[in-house]
């Protein structure tokens, strides 16, 4: 099974043009290579109604060290990324360690369509309408064990396809963690896919997490390993500038970055002269994720 990216910029990126070629397929195509999403693709109770952002921004302005600290250096240098075949060892405290094949993952789970509110922490944002499936059905195939208290998560290390690997912009492998009942909430989505494609490799290739009430760097790429813990795990950002990065690291308007006030956003693709708006605590997913967190300081807990 490939994972290879085949993207079709010239039929999708207007939401219009993008919901009448979903009509159109009805539902029957789905993923390239074998990924068929099949009937089971439909709009998510989870989904937000907005307008996605275009895929050409989506794919061409990223955060990804691995490939370089520039904005579009993701999409310049990934094509050297080899995605298949692909395996994620999840280990721990876990019934059933073991390597698992992607392959074999996506024949147990299911996928759908999640449109999300996407928001960096350096003030962009962007509507990403991924393709994935709840983290919580790979963390049960595992069997988590009634100890673990955490999740914790590592990127693919390879410096010869990742050039950016070979600085020290970052200390690698990226690492990053959720607590358990963060990393079950059904919000919680491991993506392989954008607008009914396989994940571009620039965007993570080829299953990245998503947390959408949390700033993006908690959605750790090209996902190897996963190991359930009951001590709170190192994060790459966190043990790099751990009064600018907290581990919780979830949106809100009212905890400013040293250098970036979060109380506005301004979202990609609307031009130079689109208009910030304000910021959502939980970047919008107050109502459904607010109580993970009752009873703490979230100014603490950053």
């Amino acid at each position: 099974m490939a994972f290879t990216s085949k993207l079709k910029y010239s039929d999708i990126t207007p939401r219009a043009d993008y919901m009448s070629r979903r009509q159109l397929m009805g539902g029957a195509a789905g993923l390239a290579a074998g990924l068929a999403l099949g009937p089971a693709l439909g709009a998510s109770k989870y989904s937000a109604d907005l307008e996605p952002t275009a895929l050409e921004d989506i794919s061409s302005y990223n955060n990804f060290y691995e490939f370089g600290t520039g904005k579009t250096d993701p999409a310049s240098h990934a094509h050297q990324l080899t995605t298949d075949p692909w395996s994620v060892e999840i280990d721990g405290m876990v019934d059933r360690p073991g390597s698992y094949g992607l392959a074999d993952i996506l024949k147990k789970v299911t996928l759908e369509e999640r449109i999300y509110r996407f928001r960096c922490v350096e003030t962009w944002s962007m509507v990403v309408p991924w393709v994935g499936f709840e983290l919580n059905q790979l963390l049960d195939l595992a069997g988590v064990q009634g100890s673990a208290k955490y999740v914790a998560f590592q990127t693919l290390f390879r410096p010869e396809e990742m050039p950016g690997q070979k600085t020290v912009s970052l200390e690698w492998p990226y690492r990053e963690g959720l607590r358990l009942d963060e990393a079950m909430h059904p919000l919680t989505i491991m993506a392989t896919g954008i607008y009914d494609e396989p994940m571009p490799k620039q965007n993570g290739a080829p299953l990245r997490l998503v947390v959408p009430w949390k700033y993006g760097y908690k959605s750790i790429k090209s996902i190897v390993r996963v190991t359930l813990t009951d001590k709170e795990p190192q994060t790459t950002w966190n043990m790099l500038q751990p009064n600018e990065y907290g581990f919780y690291s979830n949106v809100n308007p009212e905890v400013s970055h040293p250098r970036w006030s979060q109380a506005y956003e301004k979202p990609i693709g609307g031009g130079l002269f689109a208009k910030r708006q304000e910021t959502l605590k939980f970047n919008g997913y107050q109502e459904e994720v607010a109580s993970l967190y009752n009873g703490m300081d979230l100014v603490v807990n950053h």
